[in-house]
This record gives C-alpha cells, structure tokens and sequence, in this order.
C-alpha cells in the first residue's frame, strides 16, 4: 500500500535480487476525510447489466495485455486504487490532474503519491477509452479502477472475485488530502489501526490488506533510516534478518545513493500474489517497518501466523477485504459525483 516502483527503473539491482530469493529460500522452512458516517451507498455486481454488460470483459482486454507488456502495471495499479480509496473514497480522485494554473495540487501531485506508476495510470485511460467506445457516457472511472485493480491481483496468481459496482467519479481533488489519510513506511500498528478503522476498516482487514506488499517494490529511501538510523539509534532495526540487512546495505548507501534503486517487498516470490509476505516477516524479512511490526504487535501477530499456513485463505479474506474496502466513501448521482470521459479531467 506504501509504496511500489515508479517503473522498472534503470537500476534494479539484479544481483541484489538473485541474493534476497536465494537467501528467502533458505530462511524460510488522521484522516480528514470522514467516510465512515453513514452505512456504504449500495453497490452491485450486475449494475451495467443493461447499459454496458460487457463491462468486465472490456476491461479485461486492456489489462491482460498491460501485465503482459508491463508487468509493473499489476502492483502499480493495485497501489492506485488502494491510493484512491483511503483518500476521499473510492471515487477515481488520484486520475485528476493538478488544471494549469491552480493554487490546489490534485491527489495526483501529492508528495505521497508521486510515485504511482505511470503505468498504473496508462492501464486506466486505455481501459477507459475502450469502454467509452463501446458504452459512452455509463462506466464511471471509480468501477474502471476497482475492475482493473482486481484484474491484476488475480493475473498475479491471486483471487479472483466479483466487483461491485455504482461507483460515480468524485469531484474533489486536493493534494493537501493525502499524506494524513495513507499509511507511511514506518507507521507503528497503533498508527495503522486508526487509520483503518477511520475508513470503516478493522484490525483483520489492516493486516489482509497488508498483504498486496507480496508483489511490487519499493525505493531505496522509504527503508533507508531503517537500515542505518532506526529511530534515531545510528543503528538498523534489529528486528531485521542480517543477510537481508547486509544486502539491502550493499544496493542502498547510506548517502549518495541512486534514487531509481528498488528492492521487492517479497523477497521469496516477488512476483506471485500469494501468501509468502506473511512467512516473510515470521522470518524477519519484512521490507518495510509497518510490514515487520505486524508481527511484532501481539495484536496482529497471530494473524499474520495463521495467514501464512494458508495460502487459500488469504486469498479468499483478501478477495472480501478488497470488496469492502472498495466500498469507502464511494459517490452516488450527480450532487456528490460525475461520470468523466476523460479520467484525468473534471467535468
């Protein structure tokens, strides 16, 4: 949820990659915007029944052939949508583009959103552009970015699931909406569970949704104080595995350091949807301090535990974690929405 690759960068390491699956192998035997007030505006599956049936298959189209293209679109549109959704709701907010001139940066600009891949937001606008030709005027992008997101979750090797739909597109943008309403690299559990449970989202919910980190990367500088300052000690976390420690340290210096550098958040299966996140961090191989706490937190420690035993249950609590979470705040008509032919564009 924190964080993926901008794009496949330059640098990607390619020997540091080699080192952390091989070494998982062996290691491994304030939210501002209220959207929990009032119960969630009903959404369904057969919503386009009438007006574009087609919907999930026009999809579909475009986002097996961006996996195919660019792997980087699964995880980059997953983030996206999760992005979308903590900040004003699942209403497609984070397609906006800051208008020219405008004192108010739109999501999209936000410091903590600056690098959602490009990818990510290709998949939608040629998404959209194929439905629009076949349904104009009827899809919202809202229910475009929540089929697409569970397009690629499953195109990954993970669950696939039924998306409701009736999600209307928001009309607020506004970058200063989005850094208090995500989570951050080094967010403590408590930070998390009131983040959460501010969007109608429970304990479970936080530590299933935490799981999207078993795909996808993250740059050098959201662990960098981890590896060589934790909390101020002038030393790393020692809730770190050595051998990853020491190899994140020889693709990640301390100054100087190539800002294009990523690191998977799953050092084991970095490019399946599966459960091995959870065993990682059992194994102290979690990328990121908000992933290792999970484990740490005798809160969520269990069910991190449970969850990697399991792989078929995670899939299945994820698929319902994803169905609820893409209920948040969402839209409905046109006093709280719109229904935009260009995703980036308010009507």
């Amino acid at each position: 949820m924190s964080v993926s690759s901008n794009s496949f960068p330059v640098i990607i390491f390619v020997l540091i990659f080699l080192f952390l699956v091989t070494l998982a192998i062996h290691s491994f035997p304030k939210s501002t915007a209220n959207t929990t007030g009032r119960p969630p505006r009903q959404l369904s599956v057969d919503y386009y029944a009438k007006s574009c049936p087609l919907v999930d298959q026009l999809v579909a189209s475009v986002t097996s052939l961006q996996f195919r293209e660019a792997p980087v679109s699964g995880p980059a549109t997953i983030r996206l949508f999760f992005h979308d959704c903590f900040v004003e709701g699942c209403d497609a907010s984070v397609l906006i583009k800051t208008r020219m001139g405008s004192k108010e940066l739109s999501e999209k600009d936000a410091e903590d959103n600056k690098e959602l891949a490009v990818e990510a937001f290709d998949s939608i606008k040629k998404a959209k552009s194929l439905v629009e030709s076949k349904c104009p005027g009827v899809v919202s992008c809202a229910d475009i970015l929540a089929i697409a997101a569970r397009d690629f979750v499953h195109l990954a090797g993970g669950p696939y699931y039924q998306v409701k739909k009736g999600r209307w597109d928001g009309k607020i943008s506004m970058a200063s909406r989005v850094h208090s309403n995500l989570p951050q690299a080094n967010s403590t559990v408590d930070e998390l569970i009131w983040l959460f449970k501010s969007k109608g989202l429970t304990l479970e919910d936080l530590v299933i949704l935490s799981g999207a980190h078993t795909i996808g990367f993250a740059h050098c500088h959201h662990f960098l104080s981890r590896i060589y300052n934790y909390k101020g000690t002038k030393q790393p976390d020692p809730n770190i595995d050595s051998r990853l420690l020491k190899a994140l340290k020889m693709s990640c210096p301390q100054f100087g350091g190539n800002y294009d550098v990523v690191a998977p958040f799953d050092v084991k299966t970095p490019f399946a949807f599966d459960n091995a996140y959870y065993g990682n961090l059992e194994a102290k191989l979690g990328l990121l301090g908000s992933d290792q706490t999970l484990f740490l937190d005798p809160r969520t420690r269990p069910l991190v535990q449970n969850l990697a035993k399991d792989n078929k249950k995670f899939s299945q609590l994820f698929a319902a974690a994803m169905d609820k979470m893409g209920s948040i705040g969402v839209k409905r008509g046109r006093k709280h929405g719109e229904k935009r032919k260009d995703c980036s564009m308010h009507l």
